[in-house]
Parts: structure tokens; C-alpha cells; sequence
């Protein structure tokens, strides 16, 4: 039986995505394929900081 892995957070895949473009765009010469890798970048960041920030709201309306 196989055993299954650890599941991962969404902030830890993020994370991992994230690494993997970086890895991947120190390897590509400037032009578009480069452009679209940064923009994939980008847009993984705002997703990272839109997460904290609801969670953020999501801990204060919880009442203790």
C-alpha cells in the first residue's frame, strides 16, 4: 500500500511554486518566455499577500 505524503499548506505550495520560477527564470534569456515567468511571479506574491491578509481578518472575527 502506498503511503501518502504529508499534505502541504497553501502558503507552503506558494512558497514552492514561487522557488521553482525563480530557479527557472535565473535560466532564460530576456524576452517573452522571461516576461510571462516574472509575471507568474508576481502574481504568486499578491496571491501570498491577499492569503496573510484574510487570514488575518479571518483570526479577528473569531471571538475568544
Amino acid at each position: 500500500m502506498r503511503r501518502r505524503s504529508e499534505p502541504h499548506t497553501f502558503e507552503q505550495r506558494l512558497t514552492a511554486q514561487k522557488l521553482r520560477l525563480e530557479h527557472e527564470l535565473s535560466g532564460l534569456p530576456n524576452g517573452r518566455q522571461r516576461d510571462v515567468v516574472v509575471a507568474r511571479i508576481d502574481q504568486l506574491q499578491t496571491a501570498a499577500e491577499m492569503y496573510g491578509f484574510l487570514m488575518l481578518r479571518g483570526d479577528a472575527a473569531v471571538p475568544r
